[in-house]
């Protein structure tokens, strides 16, 4: 297992759509297993391939206390279960340090394939929930500051900016 890059916000490739997987190979586990890797060392609890420069639609999650329940999530697709929706403060790996309130459905039903490419649904409230949509926005290539102000998401470009300059040094 190897850790891989995060790519950060402005970063126009954060913004590719990411296209379908159909082969369950070695270099697919592999990039599964950098992924958990990769999303556990940044103290993260989501990562979406596009966000390590690998544009195919590819999800890891891990929202439990201890770390120790990864979702693999290969080729998602949700659908909401009902109306509601309800915001939440969100982070993202891709924009360090930078929170803000979005609103996401509170149930959703997923349907996804797993690291052998065996199909499964689940529902999931809460911060499952959220975080699977979360991150099958970065597969559409859309990041969270896009449910923002033009503003905020102003403010935030520039604070990002600020940031990789200041890391080049």
């Amino acid at each position: 297992m190897a850790k891989r890059e995060i790519l950060e916000f402005p970063d126009e490739r954060l913004r590719n759509v990411a296209a379908p997987i159909d082969t369950f190979d070695a270099e697919l586990q592999t990039l599964i297993d950098d992924m958990i890797e990769t999303m556990y060392d940044a103290r993260g609890i989501g990562l979406a391939a596009t966000q390590v420069d690998v544009h195919r639609r590819l999800i890891v999650i891990d929202v439990s206390e201890d770390q120790s329940q990864p979702l693999v999530l290969v080729n998602p697709e949700y659908t909401p279960i009902g109306e509601a929706q309800e915001p939440m403060q969100e982070g993202c790996l891709s924009i360090p340090e930078y929170y803000a309130e979005v609103p996401r459905y509170l149930k959703v039903r997923l349907n996804a394939q797993d690291r052998n490419g065996e199909a499964y649904e689940l529902e999931a409230e809460g911060l499952l929930a959220h975080c699977i949509q979360h991150e099958n926005d970065h597969l559409e290539g859309k990041l969270f500051v896009d449910y923002l102000s033009p503003l905020k998401r102003d403010r935030v470009m520039k604070k990002m900016q600020k940031r990789h300059k200041l890391q080049e040094a």
